[in-house]
């Protein structure tokens, strides 16, 4: 009951306090050589200053965490949860030392990143992109709100949960994530970001062409475009994504290079006739 009495506990505001500097910092002081090794610092001053009164034991400690660290920023706030868990354990005695924690940062920050890359910046951020561009129609700032509102939003409170559950459950967080649960739920938000994806593909896109052809007396008598939109209405839109979709996929080309291979092409077509601008001179 004594030994129980003298066991060092994390309080909710500590934790709270670590959350929040990760949750803002997280990127602070990034550069390519220590990318998010400071702002994992900085968040867990408050959890080594709760468990170590000593000026000393906290400078000891924190060397756990001078090591090079670099995660998905959103789902990597599960591992500064578990290592708060992990830190509160080493500080009552428990067989846990630096080297232990900094295998566990290590070992996970390739896996949750990963994981963290597809689902939020993937997955996630073009589904509330794709609904925002929905509701921007006509100019309306609806859009922009809602992207910006949505996102704060889930990304404060998911964080906070993935941290304090982190924090509970240790190693069992991270097994939810990369397990089966974790992976039927990737697949299940993949399905609606392709879904929303479609959706807005089929609103904002659109690609048509100018092509006709005349007779010798000047009367229209192939008009390409209706042609096409009588046997597949919207072919080209659809040739244009797939064609996108291969350069970046199968050949691996940069969205920059994408977009610079579609403005070329595009010129080349108002060129020859093919696309038509619709500008006035």
């Amino acid at each position: 009951m004594e030994e129980t009495k003298n066991l060092k506990q994390l309080d909710h505001k500590t934790l709270t306090k670590s959350f929040h500097r990760w949750f803002w910092g997280a990127l602070t002081c990034f550069s390519q050589e220590h990318m998010q090794t400071f702002g994992y610092m900085a968040s867990m001053l408050p959890i080594l200053k709760k468990l170590y009164p000593k000026h000393d034991d906290q400078v000891k400690a924190i060397n756990a965490y001078t090591a090079f660290f670099n995660t998905n920023p959103m789902l990597g706030t599960v591992i500064v949860g578990i290592t708060a868990s992990m830190e509160q354990a080493r500080a009552n005695g428990q067989s846990i030392d630096g080297e232990t924690i900094n295998d566990m940062r290590a070992g996970l920050m390739g896996p949750i990143a990963g994981i963290g890359d597809s689902l939020i910046d993937g997955t996630l951020i073009p589904i509330l992109l794709g609904i925002s561009l929905g509701m921007s129609t006509g100019g309306s700032p609806l859009g922009a709100i809602f992207y910006i509102v949505s996102w704060i939003l889930i990304a404060y409170f998911g964080q906070r949960f993935l941290y304090f559950r982190g924090y509970k459950f240790g190693d069992q967080a991270v097994s939810f994530l990369v397990g089966k649960q974790g992976a039927a739920i990737r697949r299940a938000i993949g399905i609606v970001g392709s879904m929303v994806v479609g959706g807005v593909l089929a609103s904002w896109v659109n690609v048509t062409t100018a092509l006709q052809l005349k007779g010798s007396n000047g009367k229209v008598f192939l008009n390409l475009q209706a042609k096409l939109d009588s046997i597949f209405p919207g072919i080209l839109t659809v040739i244009v994504t797939l064609f996108c979709w291969w350069l970046m996929t199968k050949r691996h080309v940069s969205a920059i290079w994408t977009m610079l291979i579609l403005v070329g092409i595009s010129f080349v077509g108002v060129l020859v006739g093919f696309f038509n601008p619709g500008l006035t001179y």
